[in-house]
């Protein structure tokens, strides 16, 4: 009888690491500074200090390599972590290919994504500096869901705006938050004059994760006891998700393997990062030379057709300007069933390392990724949120070039979590009613006026 497959590579609780990775110590160029948009200067600590604690404020600009990770952080995260990391043999087996394709897995979590691995660490540091409340936007609601869960570990209220397309979409979400004790609205709201601003000119708006940071920012900068918290495109969000990476090396190593290509889905850039970035500490030290590739969706593809430039990261403009790629901080996402990809913009800095060469990007219509994660539950027996369904499709598309040209490659990706909550967009995929959306000349040219109204900064 021929030895069992080995499909999952764990670590003991021993093993998961207790420090974070800022890959801002090691990035071969500085990225651009963040910019306030009255002075055009870069912006300190001062002015971030009415949205987010000293501590994340600190996160943000740090040169420091690694941040120890709070060992009340790592008491929540031990509900879970570390996560597994999967073979996917019956998918290789059902491709045909020669190719090697691991995939970690974060639905694992309380909340079912890789979200809660920096909302704990943010609610932590929040309740450290006296705040109560945290304010955010989620898409998809995972981010939401994760946020609500942190606050219910350390006794605090969150208040939750959700894309109403998302909303409407993904009834489960709303309870799930609403069941680990969140406030959730749809969003754009009437409770916010940023909400009402777009519901004046737009009554049907299906809503943006911009318009949604727009009302979740200004309700805690009205407020002394609340803040504000965001789940992907800030430095500090990034730095915490680097435990999904600095995981998946130790439990790649157990096997004896390194990736030939790292894969990831990107939206605002939290998972994608949070995989990438300990494998790019380790290509350039030159202990492995991965390709990295960044997936995002064609109806939304800031990365491969956005501008880099300096842009609000809300719709309304009370963020800091962040040069970043952006489709235009007025853009309104068409509503694809990838909720958590639906932001203009993306992370400065897989922005920054993008314009630098360091990572590709590509862009999957959803057709193509829902075959990916219909086929990748079929033969894993995992149903995947539609997000990492990209990432699916783009290492599926590698493996079967490996079956024509008979390279043996070791793929990874991150499964940054289930569909369980997302089965309405699998029917929709099943039936045949789901369509395509891609991007425009029209579009580009929306994202160029929106990019004028902008202050007059150096881009």
């Amino acid at each position: 009888m021929a030895a069992p497959l080995q499909h999952k590579v764990l670590l003991t609780e021993d093993e998961m690491p207790t420090r974070w990775y800022n890959v801002l110590h090691d990035l071969p160029t500085p990225p651009p500074p963040v910019l306030h948009p009255g002075t055009g200067q870069p912006v300190g600590p001062d002015d971030l200090a009415p949205l987010f604690p000293m501590d994340l404020i600190l996160q943000e600009v740090s040169g420091e390599q690694y941040v120890d990770i709070p060992e009340e952080v790592l008491d929540v995260y031990r509900l879970w972590r570390p996560s597994p990391l999967f073979r996917a043999h019956r998918l290789e087996q059902a491709l045909g290919t020669p190719a090697r394709i691991y995939y970690k897995y974060e639905g694992v979590s309380p909340a079912g994504s890789h979200k809660p691995n920096t909302a704990v660490p943010q609610a932590f540091y929040n309740l450290k500096a006296g705040i109560r409340k945290l304010t955010t936007e989620t898409g998809a609601g995972q981010w939401g869901t994760a946020l609500a869960f942190a606050c219910a570990q350390f006794g605090m209220e969150c208040e939750v705006w959700q894309v109403r397309a998302s909303y409407d979409q993904k009834p489960y979400r709303r309870m799930m938050i609403e069941t680990f004790g969140g406030r959730v609205h749809p969003s754009p709201s009437d409770l916010t004059n940023a909400g009402r601003a777009i519901l004046a000119e737009h009554p049907d708006s299906t809503g943006s994760l911009g318009i949604a940071i727009s009302e979740a920012v200004e309700v805690a900068a009205q407020n002394a006891d609340t803040n504000y918290a965001l789940g992907s495109v800030l430095n500090h969000v990034l730095l915490h998700q680097t435990i999904i990476g600095e995981e998946a090396l130790l439990q790649l190593a157990k096997v004896g393997e390194t990736p030939d290509l790292l894969v990831g889905c990107t939206g605002g850039g939290s998972n994608f990062g949070g995989l990438a970035f300990p494998f790019l500490r380790e290509k350039w030290a030159g202990r492995m030379s991965p390709v990295v590739r960044a997936v995002e969706p064609a109806a939304c593809p800031s990365l491969t057709q956005g501008t880099y430039a300096y842009d609000f990261g809300d719709t309304a403009g009370m963020t800091p300007l962040m040069k970043m790629h952006t489709l235009g901080h007025d853009f309104i996402p068409d509503p694809i069933h990838a909720g958590g990809l639906r932001y203009h913009g993306m992370s400065p800095l897989i922005s920054h390392l993008y314009e630098e060469g360091e990572l590709e990007a590509i862009a999957k219509t959803q057709s193509e990724c829902f075959a990916a994660g219909v086929l990748f539950a079929r033969t894993e027996g995992n149903v995947p949120a539609p997000e990492p369904t990209h990432a699916l499709a783009a290492a599926i598309e590698e493996a079967l070039r490996c079956k024509e040209s008979g390279e043996e490659k070791v793929i990874l990706t991150a499964l940054c979590g289930h569909g369980h909550l997302d089965l309405p967009a699998y029917d929709a995929y099943l039936s045949g009613a789901m369509s395509d959306r891609e991007w425009t000349d029209a579009d580009q040219a929306a994202v160029a006026e929106a990019l004028t109204k902008l202050p007059a900064v150096s881009q």
